[in-house]
């Protein structure tokens, strides 16, 4: 049996390819006359860059930008000649703010445009942004302040380029000379969501970064009030809503073109040609739920799966609101959880956990066989 495994990476916990090294050892385990592809993923969001760099061959280099707390960080991308990879989430991402200070208003996306000019300047004709994991709501009005922009009140003084001043912007002021001419930018992105609305950045995603549930209708129509001066026809577009608003703002500011993050990456990797190979394939992430069924990786990839290719799910935790498997191509999914415990304690046993499941499920497979 050859297995393909090809999973997303665990927030706050293990890396794609740790997820994917963890996986291999426990189905050696159980089936070790078995062969094994590793395809560790991301969708735009973390984990983005990594995947390509390996996958790509890109050369991994890091450079001072501008963080979400306001200070100097240093910042990871990958390049090549003619090619730069960078992901919002290494900059400006959740996991990289402390839980007391993540105020998705009064956080900076300024690093991402800090990011754009120093990749332009090096002389690459295409930049690809993940846009995903980000811990701000913004609508990339920060990112356009490191590309140059300035955004003035109605008495014409400057604002500070955060989302707490998205509704008091009058007139936005670019910079005298575009610093992303001939460049070709590529927004990778996981989601679906439009810019605003119910299904937008503000409503679905806001809280988990830490919006006070009462004040999403008021942010929510900041954020309209924002794009119906600087391009109203963002506010419904499919997808736009990613990283907070960054993916409207890339286009906006930046000239940018959305791709499905999944899709761009399995593309790159050779996802078709390696998957004709396998028996098995095994995809997963953190957590599986609603948020997943609009294209995140497991799903994304699940789909470009060739019809009777069986896929199977290996996640840190299942939702309660996805709908009976199978779905999606998807034949069964698997928690890993094996007992009750602190956030901390489940994290830091996930590569046991992961391990353990795949022996497991390898020992099922193998009693298929004999059956």
């Amino acid at each position: 049996m050859h297995v393909l495994i090809a999973p997303d990476s665990f927030k706050e916990s293990l890396t794609a390819l740790e997820v994917a090294k963890n996986l291999q050892i426990g189905f050696s385990r159980s089936m070790p006359e078995a062969s094994f592809d590793l395809l560790p993923i991301g969708d735009g969001g973390e984990g983005t860059l990594t995947a390509l760099c390996d996958g790509l061959q890109l050369q991994k280099q890091t450079v001072q930008v501008t963080g979400a707390l306001g200070r100097r960080v240093l910042a990871p991308y990958a390049a090549n000649d003619d090619l730069a990879v960078f992901e919002m989430a290494a900059i400006c991402g959740i996991e990289l703010v402390p839980p007391v200070q993540r105020q998705p208003l009064t956080l900076t996306t300024k690093g991402v445009g800090d990011m754009l000019l120093y990749l332009a300047q090096t002389g690459v004709k295409e930049i690809m942004v993940g846009v995903g994991g980000s811990a701000t709501n913004d609508g990339g009005i920060g990112m356009a302040l490191g590309l140059g922009f300035k955004f003035l009140d109605a008495h014409g003084q400057e604002l500070p380029a955060t989302g707490a001043h998205l509704g008091q912007v009058k007139t936005v002021v670019p910079p005298p000379n575009s610093p992303l001419k001939n460049l070709k930018l590529t927004i990778m992105t996981d989601v679906i969501n439009p810019l605003c609305g119910q299904q937008g950045a503000t409503y679905v995603f806001g809280p988990q970064k830490g919006l006070p549930l009462a004040d999403l209708a008021e942010i929510d129509q900041a954020m309209h009030t924002f794009y119906q001066l600087v391009d109203p026809h963002l506010i419904d577009l499919a997808g736009s809503g990613a990283g907070g608003g960054m993916a409207a703002g890339l286009i906006a500011f930046a000239g940018g073109q959305m791709a499905s993050g999944i899709n761009t990456v399995l593309d790159l990797l050779d996802f078709d040609n390696r998957v004709k190979k396998a028996d098995l394939v095994i995809v997963g992430e953190g957590r599986l739920d609603r948020q997943s069924l609009a294209g995140k990786a497991p799903i994304g990839l699940a789909r470009r799966t060739p019809a009777g290719l069986p896929v199977l799910a290996i996640c840190g935790s299942l939702s309660d609101d996805l709908p009976d498997f199978p779905f999606e191509n998807i034949q069964a999914a698997f928690p890993i959880i094996s007992a009750v415990g602190s956030l901390e304690e489940i994290l830091a046993a996930a590569d046991k956990n992961l391990i353990r499941t795949a022996q497991n499920i390898g020992n099922l497979l193998k009693l298929q066989q004999k059956v």
